[in-house]
């Protein structure tokens, strides 16, 4: 929606770039954020429903008679979401959870249009009391659980705290599960493909099942009803993206080469991914379909690309050998008005956890995050001014955006180490 659109001018905060991290103003999360202004949800049916048109959503939905008081989750791939999302519940009004960078310059009107702040991958008790209080007054309340857009068009991974926290809330669960979002703006890069797109809007536990389910089952349903694949749906409708550079920037995601197994050498531009190390080149076709230009096509689809890397990250962090460092630019987001800049620091990732240093003003700081502590991490591609990629480490009074500097470094890989460490972790 237009009023949710970012300018870099406006990302930054000079008033506290000359101020001591110590004393940095902190987002107030726990100031109670009231359900969507009325005056306001008009404006937001008028700024959805001509992108919705343009993409000639189909929305099917089956809500079993339904009604507010709910949870609405939704996956994540595009800003386009919240505008599908709107036009779904249409004439109905909602609340929803927004990462804080997302209020960076209009904390008013995003608190009006019913927008609940959150630090992403951090456990916040605030979430769950304004979550509270909005279905106490009958209001849908809207969680993108996978909090962040996904890599390469599946489902990510979920807290395993969501069953827990939909037993505790005893409303119904619904589900909106969006195709085509990813294909149409992935994102690596996003700019808008214009295609075609679909969601279905279906409930998947009354309140009755809730009170009866235990957590665990809760989590599983919820898990089931969030998978998805935008380039197998896109296989099979044969929804065609003639869009000339539609492979620029998947390099980011696909960073090692399943030729030569180098790591970040892969490239990308028009409708070609090529590996610099060995010079083998694939084709993303029309139909999201990757095809080797000569010899083997060792994935036909970009997802399966992905879960080998995965796999090969599982494999050093099971042989206890993982690990990367690189120097890196530091934004700090301590609140709605905008980054400070830190400047250069240094990031460790490794089999002991997260580790980030840096300096302002003379005076050191350091962010520490145990592999227990993040199941999952959200990291950007080509962000905003810096025009790289970078991840988000977040604390209950910070949110540090780390822009690794190395060409040996994948904001993708330390992604995907993320969550293997937290899997092994929970296995011991």
């Amino acid at each position: 929606m237009g009023i949710f659109s970012n300018n870099v001018m406006g990302f930054y905060n000079p008033d506290l770039q000359n101020t001591r991290i110590a004393d940095f103003p902190r987002y107030d999360f726990a100031k109670p954020v009231k359900p969507q202004a009325r005056y306001l949800t008009p404006v937001a049916w008028a700024l959805s429903f001509p992108d919705v048109w343009k993409h000639k959503a189909k929305i099917t939905r089956d809500l079993q008679g339904v009604k507010p008081p709910y949870i609405l989750l939704c996956n994540h791939n595009s800003f386009l979401d919240f505008k599908v999302m709107t036009a779904a519940i249409f004439p109905r009004r909602a609340n929803y959870v927004v990462a804080l960078d997302g209020f960076i310059g209009r904390e008013g009107i995003m608190r009006q249009v019913g927008c609940i702040a959150k630090r992403k991958f951090v456990s916040d008790i605030h979430l769950i009391r304004q979550t509270t209080r909005l279905l106490d007054q009958s209001q849908i309340v809207v969680y993108y659980p996978e909090a962040r857009y996904s890599h390469v068009g599946t489902n990510s991974v979920l807290p395993d705290s969501l069953g827990k926290m939909l037993k505790y809330l005893q409303v119904p669960v619904v589900s909106l599960l969006f195709h085509g979002h990813h294909i149409s703006k992935p994102a690596w890069n996003q700019v808008s493909r214009g295609v075609p797109v679909e969601a279905e809007l279906k409930l998947q536990l009354t309140e009755e099942q809730i009170d009866q389910l235990s957590p665990s089952e809760i989590q599983k349903i919820v898990t089931d009803a969030l998978t998805y694949d935008d380039y197998a749906w896109q296989y099979e409708n044969q929804v065609r993206v003639d869009h000339p550079q539609r492979a620029e920037g998947l390099h980011r995601v696909l960073y090692q080469c399943p030729n030569c197994r180098a790591e970040y050498r892969m490239r990308s531009q028009g409708v070609q991914l090529s590996c610099a190390a060995c010079g083998k080149v694939w084709e993303l076709s029309e139909y999201g379909q990757l095809q080797a230009l000569q010899g083997e096509t060792e994935f036909s689809a970009p997802p399966a690309w992905y879960e080998w890397q995965r796999a090969n990250v599982r494999a050093e962090v099971r042989a206890g050998t993982y690990g990367m460092e690189s120097e890196v630019l530091i934004d700090s987001l301590p609140n709605s008005k905008g980054f400070v800049q830190l400047g250069k620091g240094w990031l460790r990732h490794d089999m002991n956890g997260m580790v980030l240093k840096g300096s302002h003003l003379g005076e050191d700081f350091e962010v520490v995050k145990a592999n227990q502590s993040l199941y999952s991490i959200h990291v950007e591609y080509n962000y905003i001014d810096k025009k790289r990629d970078c991840v988000d480490i977040s604390t209950l009074q910070d949110t540090y955006f780390a822009y690794p500097l190395s060409e040996d470094a994948s904001v993708t890989k330390i992604a995907l180490a993320v969550e293997e460490l937290y899997k092994l972790e929970t296995e011991k």
